[in-house]
């Protein structure tokens, strides 16, 4: 997997979540649409691996976990986060709603309508969604 790979997954992931929430699918619209931002930063920590060179076996393997706060700090994200969000308390909300997913979601079988459309709308707002924000850097 690369990081178009990433990419393409992020956008088919939020695609598929919209088509869920749509159809009142609650439970598995909230867990592919923070799967999305999953992979977008993944997509980010792909940018940073040089073509050719040794993967650090640490950096490898931490990539690994589905935790989105651990993932924005080895994509090397974390002070762009802090500081974008000092300056856009849109995003400051938005990343707020979406830290609080976690891949066990995908074992919740009661996911409210209020909860995944937060979820949705805190990714894919245009102006200042996760998703818009993370494209910057991937």
């Amino acid at each position: 997997m690369n990081r178009s790979d990433l990419q393409r997954l992020a956008d088919l992931r939020i695609r598929e979540a919209k088509v869920l929430l749509d159809n009142d699918y609650y439970q598995g619209a909230y867990y592919l649409a923070g799967y999305a931002v999953e992979c977008a930063l993944k997509a980010c920590i792909a940018k940073e691996t040089k073509e050719y060179d040794f993967p650090d076996k640490k950096l490898a393997k931490s990539s690994y976990t589905h935790d989105l706060t651990e993932l924005l700090g080895i994509s090397r994200l974390t002070e762009k986060m802090k500081d974008a969000k000092s300056q856009n308390k849109t995003l400051e909300t938005y990343w707020a709603v979406v830290v609080t997913w976690n891949e066990d979601a995908r074992y919740e079988i009661a996911r409210s309508k209020e909860a995944t459309a937060d979820l949705y709308e805190a990714i894919t707002d245009p102006a200042d969604g996760l998703l818009a924000w993370l494209k910057n850097w991937w």
